[in-house]
């Protein structure tokens, strides 16, 4: 009879850790999907060329991207109605498959979410998704640019009192995971849209990362595959 052995793939030690929340930690796609899909129809625009801009990017961001010639402080006003809208809408917003255990194993070692959501937005998706709030939060408030900007992961790093080069940070989007890599962490990118992206490595969920205080100090992160 075979049996089939686990391949455990090291990405190495690390001193904190940086966490993206939407795709990351939290399958928020159903209530961006609802949210954006009603935005581009009130704009005329197919949602097929809405979609790849969404994930990761700040709701402005976004917009400047899609409607280049608009003035910022329009995108920055309609974003603010977006953000309340999200806000409400929780409907289908769960975990990520491994993200309660995920969380609970590294309670006590340093992290930081850092998210393209505002603090509401953040709070009201980990909540429905049953989450644990990290006590350090990097949200949209937190910084002047949005991803792939790396100011977020910066300040997740600073925040943490620790160089952005000794973290490893989670995302899943192609903004994410470029502001993360330009902030000088390594990036274990997380899901499917991750697959492709040029992150350190790759896990198709959290149930195959294992994060674990190593002898030497600060953690150890693998992947089991």
């Amino acid at each position: 009879m075979r049996t089939t052995e686990t391949v455990t793939e090291t990405v190495g030690v690390f001193s904190a850790l940086l966490l993206d929340m939407d795709g990351t930690l939290v399958n928020s796609d159903a209530a961006v999907e609802r949210i954006w899909r009603r935005w581009a129809d009130e704009h005329g625009m197919d949602f097929a060329r809405v979609l790849p801009v969404v994930h990761g990017r700040q709701g402005f961001a976004t917009m400047a991207e899609l409607l280049p010639d608009r003035p910022m402080e329009e995108n920055l006003r309609e974003n603010a109605l977006l953000l309340a809208e999200e806000t409400t809408d929780v409907a289908g917003v769960v975990e990520i498959p491994g993200a309660t255990r995920f969380l609970a194993s590294i309670e006590e070692l340093p992290h930081a979410l850092v998210t393209s959501a505002d603090a509401a937005l953040a709070k009201a998706r980990m909540t429905a998704a049953g989450l644990r709030m990290p006590d350090v939060q990097i949200t949209a408030e937190s910084v002047r640019a949005s991803k792939p900007d790396p100011e977020g992961f910066l300040k997740g790093a600073a925040a943490l009192g620790v160089h952005p080069w000794d973290c490893v940070a989670l995302e899943d989007s192609a903004a994410g995971v470029e502001a993360a890599l330009a902030a000088g962490a390594r990036v274990v990118g997380v899901g499917p849209r991750a697959a492709a992206l040029e992150a350190t490595a790759h896990v198709e969920t959290l149930e195959q990362l294992r994060v674990t205080p190593a002898p030497e100090g600060g953690a150890r992160v693998t992947i089991a595959r």
